[in-house]
């Protein structure tokens, strides 16, 4: 039988909203992508919430909100146990991504969703991953394989590749084919035939102008903008997109010699930074190359600022600048305070990189024609003074008087238990209550009154106010050379230096970001002043598309040369969801599935495989021979079932009839005529041929493959005349293949 697939959005279908789906193997549950949104709407959650607890294993593709945003809320209230995997940047961006969010709420608002706690207990137990690394997972997912691949949007981000029993599930969103500055293009391409395709119609309906010309546009405005006295703010993600951003700038400025200053603002900027340039063999070939020859950083940013606290932008001389703050939202952030300052200035602008999330001020903002006036709420926490301090202290003093006092009652309670309980006469280790003395002073012959007495010996005086203290054996191993010491006693673990660190806004080398610290070591009493502005929008906004995802045309290309047997699509608005989805029966396949939340679908493969047993009566007969990285053989044998209902293969007790020759392998020309070279023979391209010496050609006929990959329909042709040196290239040719 075939593998059984299920899929259950459980978010981001017809819509934008965060992405979280269900797709589940043969009773195994996987959670791919676990999102939440800017708001942290907790009503996103409600379908996830009922399925958290049945999870087996939980996949994330890129390191945003929107992908990973609901996993230390998931981990500590709805029950997520399941073991989770991503790569190493989507880990620790997704961190940073989650504390820079943490830090920004916490600053406007009494933020309770979540803790630092909740966010280091949900990702410090994520199980890392490289590209095209195969995971075999164990127990109840025994047979399943999950490997990671590139995606091309974030760095680290993932297209996930599934697989048991030959089926391959892939799980692509947010992909991009074009090769970025840190940034290598998607291999989506490379799978063909998948048993189901999981994508996205978030850009389908979008034609992107080429890169070049949206550099060029970009670059452009910000620089006419600053040469003309304004500033720019460009609101952007934590530790996503800004990357490549950032490296656009660096470039630019370094080769024109801008003089003008580029701050990049987010709570977490320093440890962001520091992490992208340890993850140099994550991103383009490019940066990679450029390292190994020069052991130039491309994250050496030499025309950036960092800072940490929106208090450092305001102490910077006046004068045109460029800030990238986050959040992309606008919602909180230090980018929601810039904008309510700069907007009003019609000199300034506010450049959008990618689309706002559906009902924030960045989506508002990015409306044609624009508003001319928006609302804004400004939020800020104060120390409290004065009176308010004074009560305030009341309060907290009356209440730790109130849990002093319970806790009094309580250790009362459990004393009259414990000497209400089952007590031995001759229990020499108790004191009998009845013959102890009313003061428990005793007087001793000199006179002094001392409260506690402790006497040498096993059996404790009648006079003793208490037991002699508890006498633990010293178990230390000793050898030798003198007591036995364990090293990993005394070194704290790599990860716990991270967290640790990471606490107080360190980078990689646990040094302090200042501003951070303050924010989180600040425990003076504080309170949320709120106040609502209408902000008259003078400024410039520009949205230009630097999201990092195919656009529609790509889409449709790459989902036809992918050709999977069925297509399940998901997050995208309804319009762009329907028009894929019609696109794709026309031209992709026949079995395409746009389902809504909560709907499953079955996507189980038509296709049958069977499990058979190979047994050693035939197995001491095959003839295994090294084809790559596989052995293969020729069995002609019989099929029958065990008494455990398993398939079973054993020889056939007559002898087969002969087969037609087959030839198992792919050659290619080009390697085939360095193997030639290499046995003295002389080779040359000619005509689309290779001629071999003087008289023999070699020529491949027919495509490579049959339609969906099932068979080779390729043939290699060799002519020329009968001679030596006929037999000897056929003989070499013969060498580059297994004949069965």
């Amino acid at each position: 039988m075939g593998t059984s697939v299920q899929v259950t959005p459980l978010s981001g279908v017809y819509n934008e909203n965060p992405l979280s789906y269900l797709v589940s193997i043969d009773g195994f549950n996987i959670l791919i992508d676990c999102g939440w949104n800017d708001a942290f709407d907790p009503a996103l959650l409600k379908p996830l919430s009922s399925v958290a607890s049945t999870i087996d294993a939980v996949l994330l593709s890129h390191s945003d909100t929107l992908h990973l945003g609901a996993l230390p809320y998931a981990k500590q209230h709805l029950g997520l146990t399941a073991q989770v995997y991503s790569t190493e940047p989507v880990h620790r961006l997704g961190l940073l991504t989650m504390y820079d969010h943490y830090y920004s709420q916490k600053q406007v608002s009494d933020f309770d969703l979540f803790s630092l706690d909740d966010i280091d207990f949900a990702f410090q137990s994520i199980e890392t991953l490289k590209y095209s690394q195969n995971h075999h997972l164990t127990g109840k997912g025994e047979g399943i394989v999950i490997a990671p691949h590139v995606a091309g949007h974030l760095l680290g981000g993932t297209v996930w590749r599934i697989t048991k029993d030959g089926e391959d599930i892939i799980y692509a969103v947010d992909f991009n084919h074009r090769k970025e500055r840190h940034l290598n293009g998607t291999v989506l391409e490379s799978f063909v035939r998948p048993a189901v395709l999981i994508t996205d119609a978030y850009n389908a309906l979008n034609n992107q102008p080429p890169r070049s010309q949206i550099d060029q546009g970009f670059l452009g405005r910000i620089v006419n903008t600053l040469k003309g006295g304004g500033n720019v703010l460009l609101p952007i993600d934590t530790a996503g997109r800004v990357l490549e951003l950032l490296l656009i700038l660096e470039q630019y400025w370094a080769k024109e010699q801008v003089g003008y200053p580029i701050y990049f603002l987010t709570y977490v900027s320093s440890s962001t930074i520091e992490y992208a340039k340890s993850f140099l063999e994550w991103m383009s070939d490019s940066i990679a190359k450029s390292f190994e020859d020069t052991r130039d950083n491309a994250f050496l940013l030499k025309h950036v600022t960092l800072m940490i606290n929106k208090s450092e932008l305001e102490k910077v001389p006046e004068g045109p600048k460029v800030v990238l703050a986050s959040m992309a939202s606008l919602e909180v952030g230090s980018s929601h305070d810039i904008f309510a300052e700069w907007a009003t200035d019609v000199r300034n602008l506010v450049l959008f990189t990618e689309r706002g999330q559906f009902a924030t001020l960045a989506r508002m903002l990015q409306a044609d024609p624009p508003p001319r006036a928006v609302k804004v709420t400004m939020r800020n926490r104060v120390p409290l003074v004065g009176e308010e301090l004074i009560a305030f202290e009341e309060e907290q003093n009356r209440i730790k008087k109130e849990e002093a006092l319970k806790a009094s009652q309580s250790k009362e309670e459990d004393t009259k238990a414990s000497n209400g309980s089952d007590v031995k006469e001759d229990d020499p280790m108790v004191i009998d209550a009845s013959n102890a003395p009313a003061s428990s002073e005793v007087t001793v012959p000199n006179g002094v009154a001392h409260r506690d007495i402790f006497i040498d010996g096993f059996v404790p005086s009648s006079t003793s106010v208490a037991p002699m203290f508890p006498f633990y054996e010293n178990s230390s191993e000793w050898d030798d050379f003198g007591e036995i010491i364990n090293p990993d006693d005394y070194v704290t673990k790599e990860e716990d230096m991270d967290l640790m660190s990471m606490h107080v806004g360190g980078d990689l080398d646990a040094k302090l970001d200042e501003g951070t610290a303050n924010l989180i070591l600040d425990s003076r009493p504080s309170k949320i002043v709120s106040n609502e502005l209408t902000v008259q929008v003078k400024c410039s906004l520009v949205y230009m598309d630097f999201e990092g995802r195919s656009d529609g045309r790509s889409i449709k290309s790459i989902l036809a040369h992918v050709a999977p047997l069925k297509l399940v699509l998901v997050h995208g608005s309804a319009e762009a969801t329907e028009h894929l989805k019609q696109h794709c029966l026309k031209n992709v396949c026949p079995h395409v599935y746009a389902p809504q939340i909560g709907e499953t679908i079955d996507v189980t493969s038509d296709l049958c495989a069977y499990k058979v047993q190979l047994s050693e009566k035939l197995m001491s007969k095959v003839l295994f021979k090294k084809l790559g990285d596989h052995e293969v053989a020729w069995i002609d044998s019989g099929v029958e079932k065990t008494e455990t209902e398993m398939l079973s293969l054993r020889p056939i007790s007559t002898a087969p009839p002969p087969h037609k020759s087959v030839f198992v392998g792919d050659l290619k020309l080009a390697d085939f005529k360095q193997f030639l070279a290499s046995k003295g023979v002389q080779v040359e391209f000619s005509g689309g041929a290779l001629r071999c010496g003087e008289y023999v050609t070699l020529r491949k006929v027919g495509d490579a493959t049959q339609k969906g990959g099932t068979g080779s329909t390729q043939q290699v042709i060799i002519e020329g005349p009968l001679t030596e040196e006929y037999y000897k290239i056929r003989d070499y040719l013969y060498s580059q293949f297994y004949l069965l």
